[in-house]
């Protein structure tokens, strides 16, 4: 049996079996609904600023909004790019130590497949020095290989191309990374694949990126190949679909791993949901240690974790024992995560906070 088919193979028994390596589960429960102000079509970073939380919601193009918690959001404003790029959405922030915000966003180009709506994603970089208000394009960093480009493709999407994603800086600080979809070439490399950029490089990536290929580090985030830890069951060329895809990382304080969200697209047309699904791994430089992903909930696409506490200042990249679950830009969940030893009847009780200014549920969900 190949590598790629024994992968495929030892991925499938494990989730038929429910099998979980990290010792950890969670619970999901219902709370009160919420939701992000702009209808929301991918993942939405946030990040403190003072005593201020931004948060960025995108569908085609950025929006930011910003409020003493995720539960009072207002002012909803377009981010600004200095170029005339079109079809942009902020997928994953970091804000640095000195103030400045880098983000990373995800192109669809158009006009790739003439007489279709299909097209092959890209992601490049940004910084802004205002809070994401106004951004500088840095250029693309991550990219498909060459001649992968496929026009016969019948998901309904994409005819190649990398995107769907999130990032996390290293707790060392030495790399960024960024975990995202590859719906490029042979299916061996199409899945949930990731890439690094040594952090000394951010005011300057491109060309900086290496991605994770037969274990090492060693391919260019413009046009190489990949080994995805997740590989896709069945090709994105064809109409059916049975893969993991839109990544969305946080670190857990409360199990010390780092924690991501994914979902799962299986059957026909354009990737019908068959749930979320959650992995988790001590450590970001061993794409082999993620635990074997657990489904968690049914739900609608780009799952994402904010966490509670303000005072820690959690955020879509960090969460401890209780945070909102979003699916969509909605949140009607609670996820709360378990050690082992922790006793599943022994909850918190729901947070319910004031709600100042009601977010519209109507409006997050028709565009």
């Amino acid at each position: 049996m190949s590598k790629c088919c024994l992968a495929h193979f030892l991925v499938a028994a494990m989730l038929a079996a429910g099998a979980d390596v990290s010792g950890q589960s969670v619970v999901v429960r219902d709370a009160p609904g919420i939701a992000f102000g702009p209808y929301t079509d991918s993942n939405s970073p946030a990040h403190w600023d003072g005593d201020t939380l931004y948060v960025f919601n995108s569908n085609d193009k950025p929006v930011r909004s910003y409020g003493r918690d995720q539960f009072h959001f207002v002012n909803p404003t377009d981010a600004q790019l200095d170029n005339k790029l079109a079809l942009w959405w902020i997928e994953c922030t970091w804000k640095d130590d000195n103030g400045v915000l880098y983000g990373w966003y995800h192109h669809e180009p158009r006009g790739l497949c003439p007489g279709t709506e299909l097209t092959a994603p890209k992601i490049g970089a940004v910084k802004s020095t205002d809070n994401g208000l106004h951004w500088t394009d840095l250029g693309i960093v991550l990219e498909a290989p060459p001649g992968t480009l496929d026009c016969s493709y019948r998901n309904g999407w994409f005819a190649g191309g990398h995107g769907d994603f999130s990032g996390m800086l290293g707790r060392d600080k030495n790399h960024y990374y960024i975990f995202f979809s590859n719906y490029a070439g042979d299916v061996s490399e199409q899945g949930v694949a990731v890439a690094r950029l040594p952090w000394k490089d951010r005011d300057d990536p491109v060309g900086k990126f290496r991605k994770y290929h037969d274990g090492e580090w060693e391919e260019p985030g413009l046009g190489g190949h990949m080994t995805p830890f997740f590989p896709a069951k069945l090709s994105w060329r064809e109409r059916e679909s049975d893969a993991f895809w839109g990544p969305s990382i946080h670190w857990n304080t409360y199990l010390g791993k780092y924690v991501i969200l994914l979902n799962r697209a299986y059957g026909s047309p354009q990737w019908p949901q068959e749930g979320i699904y959650i992995t988790s791994s001590d450590g970001l430089s061993d794409p082999k240690a993620w635990s074997i992903p657990k489904k968690i909930t049914d739900g609608k696409w780009y799952p994402q974790v904010i966490g509670l506490d303000t005072k820690a200042r959690e955020t879509d990249k960090q969460c401890g024992r209780v945070g909102r679950l979003y699916m969509h830009g909605i949140s009607r969940k609670e996820i709360v995560f378990l050690r082992r030893d922790d006793d599943p009847a022994a909850l918190p009780p729901v947070y319910r906070p004031e709600r100042g200014r009601p977010v519209s549920e109507k409006r997050a969900e028709s565009p």
